[in-house]
């Protein structure tokens, strides 16, 4: 059995890489598209930026930081957890855990959550850093915990979902899925609300249950597996599930970008398109970075594309969000990149880490905050 879970990792690891292009090996591949030139019509401002450990490490993990109030929570892949001040990024308090963090850092509720690939559940206090309690998972935790005040919501790589007593740590309950063959290595983070707790899995569905008892309460499908090899049938839903108004966002890869009605699952629209990073929504459009490289406005009204801009091919880049009247993402050398939310024109642009940007920018009001690979925490406003 161990060989047969370690041949599995192996697959999952190796499958991630072939996605996001890390391998040179095939004569075929193409280079990723140099950086056009254009005109500047937009220029941040950088306020402060802080140095988060070592960053998200060696390994493919996407430690997304965590906002609340007034705090901006942020982790390393060796431990280290800390609290800043998100105005000017003054160290509030700093924690070392010593253990291999995967998942990103969730918060809400006076709570700071983490997830290991020793598959422990840690809940600091969101105000000193002191651990409130530490549960235990069958499997490493890709993607942030979620909690409603009442429960601690995780998500493991093989799609199980757990909840926890929000005070206490102790396990209220567990539902089990069933994991695709094949798998990119990541997990899409689950959403609680006061009553649903729902979860994206890489089956290429998404289920939602009711978070007091963990029973299902509805289940759609997003993606159809498709094609001879399993390689072609991989349907994981990894970006993070965005809900607005009543609606639920949604994006696999190699299947579909959907809004689901948040009661029912019922689909409200969908069109095709491959995505690992998640969407972003704003004035009646999402917006989608695609696999390839190509950043989509996609209508609400007509599920079809208002404008396509393909200038970063295979770039390898991060989740979009909306700021101001802009979309902003990273890309694999570290530059974010702002267009335009009207028509997809670049508007800006600024190097921020060598190491490359994964993790999916973070907004508040008219703040900017971005995570580099290789630990850089940078917080920005529009100059």
């Amino acid at each position: 059995m161990r060989d047969v879970i370690r041949w599995k990792n192996v697959a999952l690891l190796s499958l991630a890489l072939l996605v996001v292009g890390c391998s040179s090996t095939s004569k075929k591949e193409l280079p990723p598209a140099e950086l056009p030139d254009f005109t500047a019509e937009v220029e941040l401002d950088e306020q402060w930026d802080r140095s988060i450990g070592d960053g998200q490490g060696e390994t493919f993990n996407m430690l997304e930081p965590a906002i609340e109030g007034e705090k901006i929570f942020a982790a390393d892949v060796e431990g280290v957890v800390m609290a800043l001040d998100r105005m000017t990024g003054d160290v509030i308090w700093e924690d070392d855990l010593e253990l291999p963090i995967s998942g990103a850092v969730g918060a809400g509720y006076g709570l700071v959550m983490l997830g290991t690939l020793k598959g422990e559940i840690i809940a600091l206090d969101s105000s000193t850093g002191e651990e409130k309690w530490r549960a235990r998972v069958n499997s490493e935790v890709l993607s942030a915990p979620a909690t409603n005040g009442d429960i601690v919501l995780v998500q493991t790589q093989d799609d199980r979902l757990v909840a926890f007593d929000a005070d206490t740590g102790n396990q209220r309950w567990s539902f089990d899925n069933t994991p695709a063959v094949l798998t990119l290595r990541g997990t899409s983070a689950p959403v609680l609300t006061n009553n649903l707790a729902i979860a994206a899995l890489s089956s290429g569905r998404v289920i939602a249950l009711d978070a007091q008892r963990g029973i299902p309460v509805w289940e759609q499908r997003v993606a159809v597996p498709q094609g001879r090899s399993e390689l072609d049938r991989v349907v994981d839903i990894d970006g993070g599930l965005l809900l607005s108004g009543g609606k639920l966002y949604v994006v696999s890869y190699q299947g579909r970008v959907a809004a689901l009605d948040l009661e029912s699952g019922r689909v409200l629209w969908q069109r095709e398109a491959s995505s690992y990073v998640g969407v972003a929504q704003g004035f009646g459009t999402v917006y989608v970075c695609l696999a390839n490289g190509t950043v989509e406005g996609v209508d609400e009204r007509s599920a079809s594309a208002l404008w396509s801009n393909d200038a970063l091919a295979r770039r390898q880049l991060s989740a979009p969000e909306v700021f101001s009247s802009y979309v902003v993402f990273g890309d694999f050398e570290g530059y974010l990149h702002l267009i335009s939310q009207v028509d997809g024109r670049f508007v800006g642009r600024e190097h921020v880490d060598s190491d490359g940007i994964r993790a999916r920018p973070l907004v508040d009001g008219d703040w900017l905050y971005v995570f580099g690979n290789s630990g850089k925490l940078v917080a920005y406003t529009i100059k």
